[in-house]
């Protein structure tokens, strides 16, 4: 991120303008939605921005702009469509004080404008740094469809009374009082008896709220696919959003708990196979105590919370003390690096069954049919496997599998980052070895990615 989104306050305060034509008047348009004292400074001024003068919105200066007319100015935008003026009254204005913009000149500009969706005083603003204006654009289009006009109204209602909701404690209580009056008894009000009603529906409903008993803290357990946010299912982003607490794995990315509530307290509760680890217990009595002080916990595992997630432990602890809880099911690493290979996990003719299996467990290196696996056309999806592939691959040739059986790995599944890597069992050591993968990993055994399955079939063919 190369600029930092804030809203400055600009109540009362300078924005000086130096240019009269097109450029300026695209600017002044926004600018005059502020409550600042705009200055305008040019020698030829368009006719549009003299009315907006005569209306009072706007001070015009007629002439260049000299030292001294960016003094206590908040901000600058420097608007002249001459590159040589621009560079000139942007110095004058670096040296009063003021932040610079200058139109159509990202390197030189101290702050861009974004794209702002007006829903005074709701406010969106969507940035692109200057990469893609009609993105944002197409952006502010959509946001503008889906926020009702009326939301401005009621936020601007809203404000007169939070010094009135102070009486309900800070957090979670808060939270669901403003809910209650944002997504039910404002809109209500306003669409049934007008404005009038929206301040009597808000004392009612603050009442309500006052006299209610506490809630019980809560726990979901969510899985949060393997990496890629948009995997997520929308039941999961919905209680990210809710969540007072986020308890989550080390391989949970970065960008899903970006979803997460700012004010959420986020606790990395990572394990790593035959590495650092919480200890399963801790992590249990986490879950339990911040649930027990009347919170909404998330316990966000990466993929599907019931696949090698240790899901039962928790539900046994969290049921212990009678807590509420619900599992919402993600996406298993298995589902979607066969997607991305272009691969099904079953198929007619070669096998009608899959396993899931891990590489290790508790006790080490875990064991399994390996009898059974080596067998013609079948295929295991084997989760934490990396450092047990020479294990796998010795257990399995030692019982008859076939050498040239396909293997494929795939190395943080979904994300950006991704890498797919084709082999044999024969060849699975050295490749794993060579390849040095340092993000999570998934095996299939018995499953080439589509392209290279093509490729090797073509080849015999042709032999």
């Amino acid at each position: 991120m190369k600029h930092f989104p804030i809203f400055l306050a600009v109540e009362g305060r300078r924005i000086v303008l130096s240019g009269g034509g097109d450029a300026a008047m695209a600017k002044l348009r926004l600018l005059m939605k502020t409550e600042a004292h705009l200055t305008v400074i040019a020698e030829d001024i368009a006719d549009d921005i003299r009315k907006w003068a005569d209306q009072g919105k706007l001070r015009i200066i007629e002439r260049t702009m000299e030292p001294g007319d960016a003094l206590c100015a908040a901000l600058f935008y420097a608007a002249n469509e001459d590159d040589a003026e621009d560079t000139r009254v942007s110095a004058i204005a670096h040296a009063e004080g003021a932040l610079v913009n200058i139109v159509d000149n990202l390197s030189d500009s101290q702050f861009i404008t974004p794209a702002i969706v007006d829903r005074d005083p709701v406010t969106v603003a969507i940035g692109t740094e200057g990469a893609a204006p009609v993105l944002a654009r197409a952006i502010k289009a959509d946001l503008e469809e889906r926020l009702p006009a009326s939301l401005g109204t009621l936020a601007r209602i809203g404000k007169t009374f939070r010094h009135a909701v102070e009486v309900l404690p800070m957090g979670r209580k808060r939270r669901d009082f403003w809910a209650a009056f944002y997504f039910g008894a404002g809109p209500n009000a306003l669409a049934g008896a007008g404005e009038d009603s929206v301040i009597p529906a808000l004392e009612t409903l603050l009442d309500t709220h006052i006299m209610q008993t506490a809630k019980a803290g809560s726990v979901d357990l969510v899985g949060a696919g393997p990496g890629d946010p948009e995997l997520l299912t929308l039941k999961a982003r919905k209680a990210l959003d809710k969540a007072d607490v986020v308890i989550h794995d080390r391989l949970v990315t970065g960008e899903i708990l970006e979803l997460a509530r700012r004010e959420a307290i986020i606790i990395d509760a990572g394990k790593e196979g035959f590495g650092k680890a919480m200890a399963q217990a801790d992590i249990d009595a986490l879950i339990v105590q911040h649930a027990l002080d009347g919170l909404h916990v998330v316990r966000l595992k990466a993929g599907d919370p019931t696949v090698f997630g240790r899901l039962d432990e928790e539900i046994e602890a969290i049921e212990a003390h009678n807590i509420p809880y619900s599992i919402i099911s993600g996406i298993t690493a298995a589902s979607a690096a066969a997607a991305n290979i272009g691969q099904s996990l079953t198929k007619r003719r070669r096998n009608s069954s899959v396993r899931l299996i891990t590489g290790h467990d508790t006790k080490g290196y875990a064991d399994h049919d390996w009898r059974a696996l080596a067998q013609p056309d079948q295929v295991a999806a084997i989760y934490m496997g990396k450092k047990s592939a020479r294990f796998i691959q010795g257990r399995l040739l030692m019982h008859g599998a076939d050498p040239a059986t396909p293997v494929t790995l795939i190395e943080n599944v979904s994300r950006a980052d991704q890498q797919i890597i084709a082999t044999t069992l024969a060849e699975l050591e050295p490749t794993l070895t060579q390849a040095n993968l340092q993000g999570p990993a998934i095996t299939f055994y018995g499953l080439a990615p589509r392209a290279a399955q093509a490729k090797a079939t073509s080849l015999r063919e042709f032999a």
